[in-house]
């Protein structure tokens, strides 16, 4: 039996582990197949003192997707994950290659993390790109895994407690059955020196909390999208693929801090062993 296929589009970085370069180890790990397509290359993440590379041009960017096509990748995929874009002309791109992959492909689920901002920096993409993924790729997400500022922004609501979470996954919009897990919640009634994953879809509403470690570090979303995928390919139920990822997230930052790394690391032994028995 062929494993899984996944087709990845987010960042990819030469140094560190964000985007791609945090989400497609442990899905491969996890014995699924997956095709990564860069919406940027970078050297490393904004965070230092320089930043090399740049975003893909859009007609290099539409140049990897058509030979997606040529490779038939999208009518084999059973999941399709975007995650950070990078610029207005790729999101285009983005948005209609995923409407015509899942047209070409009713089995395909497709993943939205809408990478756009955070409490600390704020938005950090344009404008119109946000809108992007509001107007074009959430209507299309089977799932979608914005933090709790993401959220906000895209529903315009505080996101204080539980009843601002459904309403704003019905602002959301998503496809026709489409789940939310809303990520990094701090809510009213939250346990104490804790961060909540909540699922909100067709088939109610759970809540995941897990231990708030005293870290906060680039590529934390993309590793565990990319760790829901992973469990989500390997046959899993959606609450237990959400707590497999809080947990190796935990594991891969806890990992970081120990080792003062400055972004998520993949090297903890304890995180490698788990994703094998995915």
């Amino acid at each position: 039996m062929k494993p899984a296929l996944v087709i990845s589009i987010q960042s990819q970085v030469v140094h560190g582990h964000v985007g791609n370069s945090a989400a497609v180890f442990p899905m491969q790990a996890a014995g699924l197949e997956v095709a990564a397509i860069p919406t940027v290359i970078f050297s490393n993440t904004p965070d230092y003192p320089t930043l090399r590379g740049a975003p893909l041009p859009p007609d290099l960017f539409a140049d990897l997707l058509l030979g997606a096509w040529e490779r038939g990748l999208p009518q084999r995929a059973a999941w399709l994950m975007t995650g950070y874009i990078g610029s207005v002309g790729v999101g285009l791109l983005v948005a209609d290659f995923v409407a015509r992959a899942k047209a070409a492909n009713p089995g395909l689920r497709y993943l939205c993390d809408p990478v756009m901002g955070d409490h600390g920096p704020g938005l950090y993409v344009p404008a119109e790109l946000a809108g992007i993924m509001r107007d074009r790729l959430l209507p299309l997400a089977d799932l979608a895994t914005p933090n709790s500022f993401e959220l906000g922004h895209l529903t315009g609501r505080a996101i204080t407690g539980l009843a601002d979470l459904q309403a704003a996954a019905a602002d959301l919009r998503l496809a026709p059955g489409g789940t939310l897990i809303a990520t990094g919640c701090v809510l009213d009634d939250s346990p104490a020196d804790c961060l909540e994953s909540v699922i909100l879809g067709p088939e109610g509403t759970t809540r995941h909390p897990t231990r708030r470690l005293p870290v906060a570090l680039p590529g934390t979303g993309d590793l565990f999208a990319g760790l829901v995928v992973a469990s989500l390919g390997r046959g899993h139920g959606l609450p237990q693929a959400v707590e497999t990822a809080q947990d190796l997230t935990s594991l891969a930052l806890a990992h970081a801090d120990r080792i003062g790394a400055n972004e998520v690391v993949l090297s903890d032994p304890g995180f490698r062993a788990a994703l094998l028995t995915l």
